[in-house]
């Protein structure tokens, strides 16, 4: 077993209490509203470099992948220029530094080269709700007071083009274990169940593990229909056949079962969830997705686009490497995201070597969400019976895990800064017992 010496030294270990934890974990929350930006063309004129180093981070961030953007400095007096002797885009960002007396007069300078349908996004630093209101009636689309961040940023790109009179987008939440057999789909599947009990909100749980999934027997379902035939007619998929296929497991939670049969392979490319994730998202105010143990173009593409990530290990050293190198790569996809959540499960195995659930989360910059014991006969009796433990018995310490572990994915309270589990002392006891 490594030591906590030993996890410090590794590549990358960040211990969460610093400061430097800190300041990484910031702002993340900001991110969890913050819709995608739709294929559209983007021109930005920056007056300041650190104006153009948020423009450019958000250029590269998952939101903005079907945009164009296109960055340069000057300011309004750049964009007249440019656009005197060429056709605008559909959105035109500018930066300004000066006063109502020379703002508006230039921005009006500037509207006589906009072609019609052409959004403005004005950046300045003077913060008069007067002058908000004159540039709105001059057909501004948004004023941002300076300095701007990614979040606020990528914010007022998307809502020029979301519609007012659509419902939210629902969140997706997808579970991925870094290892196999650490026990990822059956916290995704009670995670989801629990998730529609506590907050009576609907919820789909999605098995993407189509040749060997367990959703259909953990909830006690045999569809005709679900993952599979959802992605081979996505000319017909839309709210109304997906709600077709779904098999409903209770008043809250509906599933969307793969075929769990090897008569075919499995061989989709990397878009081929894309549009059942997305119409999902309008259809349904939760979307759990257990996401197999793979590495593959389509994989990775999903969890680049989701909103949340739960990562399942187990605590040993085999997991510890595959979720280091999990965190790391989604550090790259996923730069403005809140980092993934971590839950420890199958703890205290009798006489298995383990890495301590906080010296595990240490090396990874992350902290623990939940440490889910080793209770095989609790686990095993759920899923024999196709139940889930919250079913069995709602007041197991087990069943009080997942409800915890529900309501930091629904995003509707900020997990604790350190979270810990209510079964630590029992641990401790059985420790001294054993030992």
């Amino acid at each position: 077993m490594s030591t906590n010496a030993e996890l410090k030294d590794m590549p990358g270990y960040l211990d969460p209490m610093s400061e430097q934890a800190e300041q990484q974990s910031a702002g993340f929350d900001e991110s969890a509203n913050v819709g995608s930006v739709p294929r559209i063309t983007v021109h930005g004129f920056c007056l300041t470099d650190a104006t153009m180093r948020v423009a450019e981070t958000a250029m590269e961030d998952r939101r903005m992948a079907k945009a164009h953007l296109k960055l340069d400095m000057g300011g309004i007096p750049a964009a007249i220029d440019v656009f005197a002797q060429a056709p605008t885009p559909n959105l035109i960002i500018v930066e300004s530094n000066g006063q109502r007396e020379e703002l508006i007069p230039s921005l009006d300078q500037l509207a006589e080269y906009c072609d019609a349908g052409t959004k403005v996004i004005v950046i300045g630093n003077v913060n008069d709700v007067s002058l908000y209101r004159d540039l709105i009636a001059r057909g501004v689309s948004e004023y941002l007071i300076s300095p701007v961040n990614v979040y606020q940023l990528i914010g007022a790109i998307a809502e020029q083009y979301s519609d007012p009179e659509s419902e939210p987008l629902g969140r997706t939440i997808a579970f991925f274990g870094v290892k196999g057999g650490c026990g990822s789909s059956t916290v995704a599947h009670n995670s989801a169940w629990s998730l529609g009990r506590n907050f009576q909100s609907e919820v789909v749980i999605t098995d993407l593990d189509l040749p060997f999934g367990t959703a259909g027997l953990d909830y006690n379902q045999d569809p005709l229909q679900g993952v599979f035939e959802a992605i081979s007619q996505p000319d017909r998929l839309d709210e109304t056949y997906l709600d077709r296929i779904l098999s409903k497991c209770n008043e809250q939670l509906s599933l969307l079962a793969a075929p769990a049969t090897l008569e075919r392979t499995y061989d989709h490319s990397e878009k081929s969830f894309e549009m059942l994730l997305e119409t999902m998202r309008t259809s349904v105010p939760n979307v759990v997705l257990d996401v197999p143990h793979t590495w593959n173009a389509w994989v990775k593409n999903t969890l680049l686009n989701v909103d949340e990530i739960v990562l399942v290990a187990e605590p040993d050293l085999a997991n510890l490497r595959n979720a280091k190198n999990t965190v790391d790569m989604l550090k790259q996809l996923r730069p403005n995201d809140r980092p993934p959540h971590l839950v420890m499960n199958k703890v205290n195995v009798p006489k298995r070597p383990e890495i301590k659930p906080d010296e595990f989360a240490a090396a990874l910059g992350l902290t623990v969400q939940a440490s889910i014991p080793f209770e095989p006969q609790l686990f095993g009796t759920a899923a024999n019976n196709g139940q889930m433990i919250g079913e069995m018995d709602g007041k197991h310490a087990v069943a009080r895990l997942f409800d915890d572990m529900s309501q930091v994915i629904s995003g509707k309270v900020q997990p604790a800064k350190v979270a810990r589990s209510p079964l630590s002392g029992l641990f401790s006891k059985l420790k001294r017992k054993n030992g």
